[in-house]
């Protein structure tokens, strides 16, 4: 599928060669900067796999999936969604990085302030961004559980009900969600909200080498060479992530039966993801901002803590949820279905 869908589209192809010559790039100036440091040359290899895992986080994996799902419903192929939101996330780190190697050591005890006004900043935006994503995804479920039903009882199909573009209340009042992404660029500025928060350890990790290597005398440009390891590294595996996403939707989408059937189980997954995991950003903001403790508030920070982790396991509950729903399909032979 992956090499179908590269072959096929020309976009496509020329942002994946770009991503991949990028982290060439990146280790290339790795290498001309270190190459005399196997220390230092670890501490790059450290920063470009900071990055890989980053990309695989919950908040990643929900927004990208959510944000390439309803815009290939509207008839788009949003290749560029993963590498924008990467791109904006990671212009965070490398301006905190930039701005560390400007002033050294001191910036070190002054970030905290900006530690703490930008987590609830980022926590807020990644919240609120993923349950509006969610509510989104629920008005479009609602039409492809309607269509589906009457392609099932051999009735027309209504055009407008699985496209969550019609005049519905529920359409009305959640028009301005529908709008919120409408281009693949318009990630950018999601990704560089979210990153507000520097609430990962990756984040974390790349400025702390930073930091270091400003203490001991390092040029700018040398510092420069771990958040771009970290950017490249991020944007290829998000990329990549929503690649995927476009091939599966892709299939889907291929006949009415298909993109109705598919809908139902993977946008439904869409949308229990998308609230899982906003709902517990905002309770973990909650409960950081009001001192919350004890009961539901113990078990809401241990799993925000392990919330890292938990990207992982979306993507295997999507590839998971993917495959189930074809074998399914194959099975009941809805591809006989006449669709009006």
């Amino acid at each position: 599928m992956f090499r179908t869908l590269l072959s096929s589209n020309p976009r496509a192809l020329a942002l994946f060669s770009a991503l991949i010559f990028a982290n060439l790039a990146a280790w290339g100036w790795a290498f001309l900067a270190f190459h005399q440091s196997p220390a230092l040359m670890a501490a790059s290899l450290l920063a470009w796999c900071y990055g890989l895992r980053h990309a695989v986080d919950a908040d990643h994996i929900a927004a990208i999936d959510n944000v390439t799902r309803k815009m290939m419903q509207r008839g788009q192929r949003p290749f560029g969604v993963g590498a924008w939101f990467s791109l904006g996330h990671s212009s965070i780190v490398v301006l905190a990085s930039i701005a560390i190697a400007a002033t050294a050591a001191a910036i070190k005890e002054d970030l905290a302030w900006f530690h703490d006004a930008g987590g609830t900043i980022g926590t807020a935006v990644s919240a609120l961004f993923l349950l509006a994503m969610a509510l989104a995804n629920f008005i479009i479920l609602r039409g492809v559980w309607r269509n589906f039903r009457r392609l099932k009882r051999g009735e027309a199909l209504d055009k407008n009900d699985d496209a969550a573009t019609g005049g519905g209340a529920m359409s009305w009042l959640f028009r301005s969600v529908f709008r919120l992404v409408g281009k693949s660029w318009h990630m950018y500025l999601v990704g560089f909200l979210f990153g507000l928060g520097f609430d990962t350890a990756t984040e974390i990790g790349v400025l702390g080498i930073s930091a270091a290597s400003a203490t001991h005398g390092m040029s700018i440009w040398s510092i420069l060479v771990f958040p771009a390891l970290f950017t490249s590294g991020m944007a290829l595996i998000d990329t990549l992530d929503n690649f995927i996403m476009v091939g599966a939707y892709g299939w889907a989408f291929n006949k009415p039966q298909r993109k109705l059937y598919y809908n139902m189980t993977i946008t439904g997954t869409s949308v229990v993801v998308a609230l899982f995991i906003g709902g517990l950003e905002a309770l973990g903001l909650l409960m950081d901002k009001f001192s919350l403790s004890g009961g539901l508030w113990r078990w809401v920070e241990g799993v925000n803590d392990n919330l890292g982790d938990a990207g992982f396991v979306v993507v295997g509950l999507f590839l998971l949820c993917w495959l189930l729903s074809f074998v399914n399909y194959r099975l009941k032979g809805y591809d006989a279905l006449v669709v009006s």
